[in-house]
């Protein structure tokens, strides 16, 4: 059996598609096509069903999966072992966080491990998004989940609160609510309910299953823009709307919502130094401002 054979496997089973992974590999997608043929040939099964959008794994192909990605860890982690620490901290790291920690938080914070690292790449992905670490869309992610599937390792980050706020201007016009039932009278700010890619994400029932977003946005920050601009009273993250305490009333008489963020890498990547060194550093900034997430 050929490990390139397997690797351009496991890169069509990431992308669902022989292009998509021609395109992450370099190589003409017919050298992708041929080369998954003849390891379907080698295991005498068919690995992959070709649809209309790409491919989907058959149930050997899952199988195979899991084979190929131990397969895969093993080779990661003696590579990591054989260089030791005289290896150069180098090249990319992509984490993928929900938008108010990834910009809010993160992004104003890497610039210094950049420096400590010259040949380290950090690609930021701050999106309302999940990530398939299985499929190495990111190689770190941020959670409000901890995962309870999958061969990935998770630590908790910080626990962090949200709370009502309303605009100044919004307060001073409109005044704020002092019941749930005063709530629903106003203009609310929320999330796009089928876009929410988490229950945890979903805050508005832990104050009333009634809430109705009058403006809805897919993005903590947006809301948080929104609301500085006046269109209502919305559930925000405490440590972005202390940022804004000038343009911001927050409402009080409702208890605080209490989430979790988690720290995810799958278990490949366990001894990669490049990844592990990232991790580390995320944990570490978080651990010095921890009082700020409460």
């Amino acid at each position: 059996m050929n490990w390139d054979d397997i690797r351009i496997f496991l890169a069509v089973a990431r992308a669902g598609q022989i292009l998509g992974a021609a395109r992450r590999l370099g190589v003409n997608h017919a050298t992708v096509s041929r080369r998954v043929a003849a390891l379907e040939a080698d295991l005498k099964t068919r690995l992959f069903r070709r649809v209309t959008t790409g491919t989907l794994l058959t149930p050997a192909g899952e199988q195979f999966l899991q084979v190929a990605e131990r397969m895969e860890a093993d080779l990661i982690a003696t590579r990591a072992e054989l260089s030791g620490e005289e290896e150069a901290v180098s090249g990319p790291v992509r984490i993928g966080a929900p938008d108010g920690f990834g910009v809010a938080f993160l992004a104003s914070r890497l610039g210094v491990l950049i420096s400590r690292h010259p040949q380290l790449e950090i690609q930021l992905v701050p999106v309302p998004r999940s990530f398939s670490l299985s499929r190495r869309e990111a190689d770190l992610a941020i959670t409000v989940d901890r995962p309870v599937e999958g061969r990935l390792i998770a630590g908790k980050l910080v626990d962090y609160s949200l709370g009502l706020y309303a605009g100044s201007g919004y307060a001073s016009e409109h005044g704020v609510p002092q019941t749930v039932e005063d709530l629903l009278q106003h203009q609310l700010v929320g999330y796009v309910g089928d876009l929410t890619v988490s229950p945890s994400l979903d805050y508005a029932p832990d104050l009333t299953p009634d809430w109705t977003s009058r403006f809805a946005i897919s993005s903590a920050l947006g809301q948080v823009e929104a609301v500085r601009s006046n269109a209502g009273i919305g559930i925000l993250h405490t440590f972005i709307a202390r940022q804004y305490a000038a343009d911001l009333v927050a409402v009080p008489g409702f208890a605080a919502i209490r989430r979790s963020y988690w720290l995810v890498y799958h278990e490949s990547v366990r001894g990669v130094r490049r990844v592990q060194t990232v991790a580390a550093f995320i944990q570490e900034a978080v651990e010095r401002e921890r009082a700020i997430f409460s």
